[in-house]
């Protein structure tokens, strides 16, 4: 079934129900996956190289399957069937965290649960790619962001009530982390069927050439696998947010706090992405990923030097500016630098760099903290200085970039 060629003014009803069901998944996803970094340090007593190592695991799954699912919805032109499966996967792996008991077990389902972000996540962005004009890119993507977060800032409101209402504490108990996990269900099934009945996929009526081929970074332009290497720089230093999370708790914040704080990092996420998408499309979406990447660095050097709790709060609210701007335009400019016949592909690409550094980006940020066997590290402070530092290297890479 097709849908026809959104006008200049109007997104296409595709935008708006992959939206909700980004939102509703979002709810579901943030009422549980902030509290795993403080079920593994709080009940299972994990140290922060091994939390390192399972965000760092999770995430680089994720990521090196997009290019495969991606390539995948080039070679069939359909991006809505492995959408589907991937959010599919996602929800039902999400109440086995109920059942985990050591930290193996969270690396399992965090492994499957990420599977399915993995299949979905490239075949769903050039299903948003393909299905608006180009001046339209940045404002479809940014509204797309928006109500992703939305749904974050919603999961995290009521997994703050669950906290609330089961313990009194300032650390995280088995129990509540239980619940949490099982009412996360309800909104992850409720995003599928609203994805599967909902979502109407514009169909390529040109078939596909290079993406017939076997799958091949060497395919992609120079000026992409360019633009690849500088967000892998700028990854090695992107460690999980699991040790915001955890930096937050030892300047004294309790689980209620982090909620709270993560709950003002998603409203400011979610006032800055569309916003910031529809400027990328009038000023370009350079400037705007050089602003993201200053701030970033600036708000890391802040987490590194942070030494009461409002310090921490207000960084992580000004967070979320970098996301607002940063995460919706590197998509588009993505899709500005691809053929639409390539960008399943593409989208995989981009995903899989990121992927490349986040198993390493993870595993540096608990070494530099904890340090590994009888070494200690260096302290909170080092995993933040270390990604203000890659920061600002692929902020010179960029600056220097030329894309013509």
């Amino acid at each position: 079934m097709t849908t026809p060629a959104p006008s200049p003014d109007k997104l296409p009803r595709t935008i708006w129900y992959l939206t909700l069901t980004s939102l509703l998944t979002d709810v579901s996803s943030e009422m549980l996956i902030n509290l795993v970094p403080l079920y593994l340090f709080n009940v299972l007593g994990v140290r922060t190289s091994v939390i390192g190592l399972i965000e760092g695991i999770a995430e680089a799954t994720a990521s090196l399957l997009k290019v495969f699912s991606g390539w995948q919805s080039d070679r069939t032109r359909r991006r809505k069937p492995l959408t589907v499966l991937g959010y599919g996967v996602s929800a039902l792996a999400k109440p086995f965290f109920a059942l985990v008991t050591t930290w193996q077990g969270v690396l399992t389902v965090r492994f499957a649960e990420r599977i399915g972000k993995g299949i979905r996540t490239a075949p769903r962005d050039a299903l948003i790619a393909n299905s608006v004009q180009s001046s339209q890119r940045g404002r479809a993507f940014g509204i797309h962001r928006a109500g992703d977060t939305l749904g974050a800032f919603l999961g995290l409101g009521i997994a703050l009530l669950i906290v609330a209402a089961t313990q009194s504490g300032t650390t995280l108990t088995r129990e509540t982390f239980q619940l949490a996990t099982l009412i996360s269900f309800i909104p992850a099934a409720l995003a599928v069927l609203i994805l599967l009945f909902g979502v109407r996929e514009t169909l390529s009526t040109t078939a596909p050439t290079q993406a017939r081929l076997p799958l091949s970074f060497r395919r992609l332009s120079p000026k992409l696998r360019a633009y690849l290497f500088i967000v892998l720089v700028f990854t090695l230093g992107n460690s999980a947010d699991a040790f915001l999370i955890l930096r937050a708790q030892e300047r004294g914040l309790s689980v209620l706090g982090v909620l709270a704080m993560l709950m003002s990092f998603n409203l400011v996420y979610t006032l800055v992405s569309v916003p910031a998408g529809a400027l990328s499309d009038r000023l370009g979406r350079r400037r705007l990923i050089i602003a993201g990447w200053a701030i970033y660095a600036l708000i890391y050097l802040g987490f590194a030097a942070a030494t009461d709790v409002w310090q921490i709060w207000l960084l992580y609210a000004a967070y979320g500016i970098y996301y607002g701007i940063f995460e919706g335009v590197t998509k588009a400019l993505v899709g500005d630098l691809t053929d639409p016949a390539e960008r399943g592909t593409a989208y995989g690409a981009y995903n899989t760099a990121i992927g490349l550094a986040a198993l390493p980006a993870s595993l540096i940020a608990g070494v530099l903290w904890q340090g590994i066997g009888g070494w200690m590290g260096f302290g909170a402070s080092a995993p933040f200085l270390f990604g203000a530092l890659m920061a600002l290297l692929a902020l010179v890479l960029f600056v220097t970039w030329n894309p013509q």
